[in-house]
């Protein structure tokens, strides 16, 4: 931990030294809530996000809030281990040309439904789930854009590695904004002491709403699974295609847009965790970097200081539309050049998502050193974005 701030209603715990304003006056409404718990865990690789930082953990008492766990409902990553030592670069082109093909990117869909053995079962207690299962068919095994990716790196194990970062697609978008937009008019209704510009209404636990909300959100968790799932099942498919002896090891997940019944400090709460993953004892989970940077297989220490919770990624410096502005697209593009990697900076559009607009990785591992221990650094080789 770098830094405790005690000025508010409950102390805001800080893993980083230069939060930005908007994310420190986003964490302070947290700590100001009625329903917060103990305090408020601010990871490093924090920044401003919609009502409440990225990258920040929330406990509360009786009260679950939609916007702490966002509209990429599930969101996370995957990662699995090959057999495979080494791979020439022209035979890496050829396995992402066959992921391009067989897995859609940005708003592309696939054309027809995937089978149903993919999906979790919707159940009586997720009405928009149901509503939009039909579409959720084209979209399951579909990576989207934003800064979800695909990426074939070199483990400092010795062994190639597959990592997969998306979520929950169309599905978990309309199930995070019905139910906040619910819980504005519930807290409007009952004169709720949240202000409304905050983005922070709430669902009572102990309601309809608030355990059909769980469901839903419960549902959405599964599916985002599910996707990354079926994308890694085409993406050992590619693999196959062209090393058809490869073994592969079991796929480790880790989601960080969720909220879930824990124990903390002796009581049952509701850990929201947006931008932040779940770091227990022993636990395996993946930190990713920014395109063109290294990624870290780790295992959690379980600080309960930190809700047992560690960062989600090296987390943005930038603003999208400041890195398109800002950043230079030839220089980004020679530094993954040399670094002879296969990147997704084309266009000058596409510097939203170039290493320029994220925190130093390392700086980031550096400042957690308290909640996880590093056991596989992992080299980017190739980059598929949407």
């Amino acid at each position: 931990m770098r830094q405790v701030i005690t000025t508010e209603k409950i102390p805001i715990k800080l893993w980083l030294d230069d939060i930005e304003k908007g994310a420190l006056a986003q964490a302070k409404n947290l700590a100001n809530l009625p329903f917060a718990f103990s305090h408020i865990a601010i990871m490093p690789d924090a920044h401003q996000g919609f009502g409440m930082p990225i990258g920040g953990v929330m406990a509360t008492r009786d009260v679950i809030v939609p916007n702490a766990v966002g509209v990429d409902i599930g969101c996370g990553m995957c990662a699995v281990k090959t057999s495979l030592e080494t791979i020439a670069k022209s035979t890496l082109h050829t396995i992402v040309k066959e992921i391009k093909r067989s897995i859609p990117v940005g708003f592309r869909h696939h054309d027809k439904k995937q089978t149903e053995k993919w999906m979790p079962k919707p159940t009586a207690q997720t009405p928009v789930v149901k509503q939009h299962y039909s579409s959720a068919l084209k979209q399951i095994g579909t990576l989207g854009g934003g800064n979800h990716f695909i990426e074939i790196q070199r483990g400092s194990d010795g062994y190639i590695w597959l990592m997969v970062h998306s979520g929950s697609r169309n599905i978990g978008y309309r199930v995070a904004n019905y139910y906040n937009k619910l819980a504005i008019r519930l807290n409007a209704r009952q004169g709720a002491p949240i202000p409304k510009n905050r983005g922070l209404a709430v669902l009572p636990l102990d309601s309809d709403l608030g355990r059909t909300y769980q469901a839903e959100m419960e549902y959405c968790v599964g599916f985002a699974l599910a996707n990354r799932r079926l994308m890694m099942t085409r993406i050992k498919e590619a693999v196959l295609a062209v090393f058809a002896q490869t073994l592969f090891g079991e796929m480790i997940n880790i989601a960080h847009n969720y909220a879930a019944l824990e124990k903390h400090f002796g009581h049952s709460v509701m850990v929201h965790r947006k931008g932040a993953t779940e770091a227990r004892v022993g636990q395996l989970g993946i930190i990713p970097g920014s395109q063109g940077a290294v990624s870290y297989i780790v295992k959690g220490l379980g600080n309960p200081e930190s809700f047992e919770s560690c960062s989600h990624g090296a987390g943005r410096k930038m603003g999208r539309k400041q890195a398109q502005r800002e950043l230079n697209l030839a220089k980004e593009q020679k530094r993954l050049d040399a670094m002879g990697v296969i990147h997704s900076v084309y266009r000058k559009r596409d510097l939203d998502e170039a290493a320029g607009a994220y925190k130093d990785i390392a700086a980031v591992m550096a400042n957690q050193t308290d909640l996880v221990e590093i056991t596989v650094e992992l080299q980017p080789l190739a980059v598929i974005k949407g």
